[in-house]
């Protein structure tokens, strides 16, 4: 880093300062707009969700805090603290306490490399290290001022910057595009299901065959429907670690259940007559917050279960296990509709027993499954590779701006001058100044 030089960012700003401390009346029109730290986004403000201020409001903050065009906006409160942008409005505006306004001198530090490095994971790590605070953590401005940036020449400090800039919006367009995989993949399996229980999946095999149609049915006429129910949990021998499984709702997001987080004792069992249900066996959920009511798994270890879930034992003589399973998860949305109460619907035994299935022969039944697995295998070989290649583009941006700050990013050029000689002239300009002239630093 030939021709670098640290020094604290009191030195090198002409203001260190933040929004108001008192959150004055906002609205959602007004005069002038009034920005906190939800509108401090990686890309820049965020305006989508904007509250005003009137116009005293705005001039009592702005005495303080002058925002301009091109200033640096940076969190200094609450979880997204170290999250610093560039202002890109031409307009004035009011700031809350929690987001730090920084106005770099220009002759000294480029804005974009300031926010840069105050985005880098090392100054992160060390700004939030120092964090204060019960309820709410968050910097002090002191903290902020007596943080020491490394200052590289000017013009290298434009090409680091230009250099950012350009990679890290191929890094972004990489995120937003790997973003739009998961829910096509989402929807594949989706189509994948009502094809599978429509009969367009294998329209083709069942033309060569001399199979009788489809028909439908009502899950208590090819399984046993029961459920389950919570021992006394005032009863601390009902409860162990190494007991009989016992499982709730919470775990129908799993395909299968191969562990359970709660045991029962053989007390429990006895006490509230708790059925163990085979391997094999399909839980259907019946209760349970958001979009636990209708889940479906299957256990793969025998269980009890609680009262939230619907253990469907289905007999293989009548249908494949595996295609009801496809065909309760194909109409998820179906089962849900079906539940009844206030604030929170449920599902009942009822319910569950009558609910209808479609029922092709079994032997296309079997086929159904097979292709199904095919497909299923092939989106989860391709969501593998999706989340490999999200790690990677999330250790990018970290890796680039380390390696920016090291000086590793563009090349160096000897003609530059050196930091040194701009601190220096900095310097000789402020002793330069008369006291009563400079400009004070906010408190």
């Amino acid at each position: 880093m030939s021709g670098w030089q640290k020094a604290p960012l009191s030195s090198v700003c002409s203001l260190v300062t933040d929004g108001t401390h008192h959150s004055p009346p906002n609205h959602s029109i007004g005069a002038y707009r009034y920005v906190t730290a939800k509108n401090i986004r990686p890309w820049g403000l965020d305006l989508s969700d904007m509250s005003f201020v009137d116009e005293a409001t705005h001039r009592d903050i702005y005495s303080r805090c002058p925002v301009e065009f091109g200033d640096v906006l940076y969190i200094k409160d609450g979880v997204t603290t170290g999250l610093a942008a560039i202002n890109t409005l031409h307009e004035p505006f009011s700031l809350l306490s929690s987001v730090a306004l920084l106005k770099p001198i220009r002759e000294v530090l480029h804005p974009s490399y300031l926010k840069h490095w105050l985005n880098s994971p090392e100054t992160k790590r060390e700004m939030t290290s120092g964090m204060t605070g019960t309820a709410i953590k968050r910097l002090v401005l002191k903290q902020i001022r007596a943080a020491e940036i490394p200052i590289a020449p000017l013009s290298e400090q434009q090409r680091i910057a230009d250099k950012l800039d350009t990679v890290l919006a191929r890094v972004d367009a990489v995120n937003d595009r790997l973003a739009r995989v998961a829910p096509m993949l989402k929807r594949f399996r989706q189509s994948v299901l009502a094809a599978a229980t429509s009969g367009r999946l294998t329209a083709d095999w069942r033309a060569a065959q001399t199979q009788a149609s489809w028909q439908s049915t009502e899950v208590q006429n090819i399984a046993s429907v029961g459920t389950g129910s919570t021992p006394l949990r005032s009863n601390p021998s009902y409860f162990c670690k190494n007991g009989t499984p016992w499982v709730t709702s919470a775990a129908t997001c799993e395909d299968v259940v191969r562990h359970a987080v709660e045991h029962v004792t053989d007390a429990a069992i006895a006490a509230h007559r708790l059925k163990i249900y085979p391997s094999g066996t399909l839980l259907v959920a019946m209760y349970g917050e958001g979009k636990t009511r209708g889940q479906v798994t299957e256990l793969g270890i025998p269980a009890a279960i609680n009262q939230a879930c619907a253990a469907v034992v289905v007999d293989e003589t009548k249908m494949v296990r595996s295609f009801v399973k496809l065909a309760l998860q194909a109409n998820y949305l179906e089962m849900r509709v079906l539940a009844e109460g206030g604030n929170q619907p449920n599902l009942n035994l009822a319910k569950v027993k009558g609910f209808s299935l479609p029922m092709p022969p079994l032997d296309e039944q079997t086929e159904i499954v097979r292709r199904v697995d095919l497909l299923f295998a092939f989106a989860d070989r391709l969501e593998a590779r999706l989340q490999a290649a999200q790690a990677a583009a999330s250790r990018h941006t970290p890796a680039l701006l380390a390696k920016a700050f090291r000086g590793e990013l563009v090349p160096q050029d000897p003609n530059d001058e050196p930091a040194s000689e701009l601190l220096r002239r900095l310097t000789q300009a402020k002793s330069a100044t008369p006291t009563k002239g400079r400009k004070r630093q906010a408190a």
